[in-house]
């Protein structure tokens, strides 16, 4: 009977699709297994914090951007071209990464592979290893078109290998969902079992982190965050002053982050009621949070409603639209179109969210929903049984 495994979790190199991991991959660890990250050098700072061992293979996300724009033409950032997604997720991380990436593994021997639903050189190496693979899902889902895309682009490198192509994505074996159910599932692979797993906001690891101003009592306060790419300092400068300007300001207070890496000071704003705080885990910014101007990043997005934040969903690209349609849908927040806004127009969504109780209703019931999910070691546990019964 297996009793402790070595578990190798893959990520496309990004804090937000890293992240939303590695709630499963503290279980594991805590169970006793062994636990790795295959992804690229640029998450080495995050993988080192958490004591994991870091198989590093792969580009930077920036690498993978040019190369996709360069054989296709377009951006992949912005999250409109099939053709483009399936280059950044497969074709080009495939070609500058996937054969290190299986010597890699091939070497450490993984009992199990879990990735999450947009990391192909963990469904890659799965199949090269024949090594048992759980996909963790984040969000409702990408368009059918683009993990179509994504598959195709894809089957010819799994094929010059001889290695099983994946037919559809999300890949694994088990589906672990981390969407519930207001929000509206991910479609479940028909060789897939679908299992739920309770998202949870990003703690960072134990240590010293940058404080967080305490909100002032009685006064709402905002979060406005837009992940770990689009957050560039003069967007959210300009973000601020949209926020806090016009002849119908907003009585509230502003709390923003900026990149990764990126010192605070070099936000530029003019709004005495903001304040910009560096990077840093998702739990710290939601204390005292009264609503959250979000980019619709998955974890960020299923973060945040799992501690009862209402939301406003201003999309900047990849499956973004898809989040905001959802928080729509389910009445918990306000889904802007993507693309720029109209600062009145802004500044009303993040009015109505904040004074409208419905809105606070509904993040609240999603709250309740992903409390009821399966926590984290739960699955760390079933999944290591599964595996004795393979």
């Amino acid at each position: 009977m297996l009793m402790t495994m070595k578990v190798l979790f893959s990520a496309v190199p990004s804090q937000g699709h890293f992240y939303p991991l590695l709630p499963l991959a503290r279980a594991f660890a805590r169970r006793g297994d062994q636990v790795a990250v295959l992804s690229a050098a640029a998450l080495a700072p995050d993988v080192a914090a958490e004591g994991f061992e870091h198989l590093q293979a792969g580009a930077a996300p920036d690498v993978l951007f040019v190369e996709a724009a360069r054989r296709t033409g377009t951006d992949a950032a912005a999250g409109t071209s099939p053709a483009a997604v399936a280059e950044f997720f497969a074709g080009a991380r495939l070609d500058l990464g996937g054969d290190d990436a299986l010597a890699l593994a091939r070497t450490w021997q993984p009992d199990l592979i879990v990735n999450e639903m947009f990391d192909l050189l963990g469904v890659f190496v799965a199949a090269g290893l024949d090594v048992p693979l759980a996909t963790v899902s984040t969000g409702p889902g990408a368009p059918p078109e683009f993990l179509a895309a994504i598959a195709a682009n894809a089957a010819p490198r799994f094929e010059s290998r001889g290695f099983a192509a994946p037919t559809e994505l999300p890949a694994g074996r088990w589906l672990l969902e981390t969407c519930p159910p207001g929000l509206g599932a991910s479609q479940t692979p028909t060789k897939a079992e679908r299992w739920t797993l309770r998202p949870e906001p990003h703690q960072g690891p134990a240590g010293a982190v940058e404080p967080v101003p305490v909100a002032v009592p009685g006064r709402p306060r905002v979060l406005v965050t837009l992940g770990s790419h689009f957050a560039a300092p003069d967007v959210v400068g300009k973000l601020l002053d949209d926020l806090t300007g016009g002849d119908d300001p907003l009585d509230v207070d502003f709390l923003a982050t900026t990149l990764p890496g990126t010192d605070a000071s070099a936000v530029p704003h003019k709004s005495p009621h903001a304040t910009v705080v560096p990077f840093q885990p998702l739990s710290r910014l939601l204390e005292g949070t009264t609503a959250a101007l979000i980019h619709g990043g998955a974890g960020t997005t299923l973060g945040s409603l799992a501690a009862g934040v209402p939301l406003v969903v201003w999309p900047q690209g990849a499956d973004q639209p898809v989040q905001a349609a959802a928080v729509n849908h389910a009445g918990c927040g306000i889904g802007l179109a993507p693309g720029p806004v109209d600062p009145r127009a802004l500044r009303e969504a993040v009015r109505a969210v904040v004074t409208d109780p419905a809105y606070a209703a509904g993040a609240a019931r999603i709250q309740q929903q992903i409390a009821a999910m399966t926590a984290p070691d739960r699955i760390a546990a079933d999944l290591a049984e599964a595996l004795t019964r393979h």
